[in-house]
């Protein structure tokens, strides 16, 4: 159907569009913004913990930067790895094992007895972590297109919550109960997603792009009761059938793609330039971030080539939290 109010059929963005953004929007937002919170404290306080376990476990610098390595390495194999999931699984079942990996991992660093294990479990956390499109995912799927680009800045924006409130708990808890209270502390929120899993809905374009309409609109009609407006008439029917409807071709035919499949689309001749782009684009945008947040506990804890021997004896020992925390703000 054209617009989202009358005709035979209607998408899930169709029914989105005319359900509208409101309270149950809020809530799926809230959501993810506390696991949002949650990975940025986790990627934060990389920039805590090294340089105080380097000088407790008289760790080299080389071992000390791969405690941070060991972490992107984890989400790089996360990263290719959970959005397959997701997708043969559910979004709702995809977020689920990336908080419990996440949180289990999280809490279980605060008690390593050596380096290597704290290294086996950060790169673990890492995989978790790895997962966090496939939150992005989830939360765009319930908002109508045309206030997706807006409502996924204001969702990004709880990232730089989580960083500054990881800062806040670091100066806090670093200087008083150490290292390994400050991994637990940052696993609370992590948790907090396992407690309210069971609230949370199954994505409806996921749902119905696998052929479960039926739970599609119960999904629907329940979005429909809290935002108070009323879903489309007619029958609800997935994109992927509209398009093959268009190109009278078999619906079911882009329901069994792989994994391998999607990707070399991606690198289709139609899709090459912009994919590529986008690549380039969040390399930069990557590299560039993590590479200032990890900075800022090097250019804080006393080691700058310019400072004194006598400064470097009395700051090496600890960061300066305070310091840390307007940076993050800022």
């Amino acid at each position: 159907m054209g617009g989202g109010g009358g005709g035979d059929t209607f998408t899930v963005d169709d029914a989105l569009l005319t359900l509208g953004f409101g309270k149950y929007q809020y809530f799926v937002l809230a959501y993810a913004a506390l696991a949002w919170i949650s990975e940025a404290m986790e990627m934060m306080l990389l920039s805590f913990i090294g340089p105080v376990v380097k000088r407790i476990w008289r760790l080299s610098a080389k071992e000390q930067s791969l405690i941070t390595s060991v972490v992107f390495i984890g989400m790089l194999v996360g990263a290719y790895s959970w959005g397959v999931i997701a997708d043969k699984y559910g979004r709702r079942k995809g977020f689920l094992m990336t908080a419990l990996v996440t949180t289990a991992a999280g809490f279980m660093s605060s008690f390593s007895p050596n380096y290597a294990t704290l290294l086996v479990l950060r790169c673990v956390v890492g995989i978790g972590l790895g997962g966090g499109p496939v939150l992005c995912s989830w939360l765009l799927e319930f908002i109508p297109p045309p206030n997706r680009g807006t409502w996924m800045v204001v969702f990004q924006a709880f990232w730089t919550v989580g960083a500054v409130f990881e800062a806040s708990v670091a100066w806090a808890v670093m200087p008083t109960l150490g290292w390994r209270w400050l991994l637990a502390f940052s696993s609370i929120p992590s948790f907090g997603l396992l407690i309210f899993y069971l609230c949370t809905p199954e994505s409806p374009r996921y749902l119905c792009l696998n052929g479960k309409i039926k739970e599609a609109m119960t999904i629907l009609d329940r979005i429909a009761k809290v935002n108070g407006t009323e879903v489309p008439s007619g029958t609800l029917v997935s994109d992927d059938d509209v398009v093959a409807s268009d190109q009278d071709s078999t619906p079911t035919k882009r329901h069994k793609q792989g994994a391998l499949t999607a990707i070399l689309k991606l690198l289709s001749r139609e899709l090459i330039r912009p994919t590529l782009l986008l690549w380039v684009v969040f390399f930069g945008n990557s590299f560039s971030y993590y590479g200032l947040v990890l900075l800022t506990t090097e250019l804080n804890a006393g080691r700058s080539a310019c400072a004194g021997h006598k400064v470097k004896a009395e700051e090496t020992e600890d960061v300066n939290y305070k310091d840390v925390f307007i940076t993050t703000f800022a």
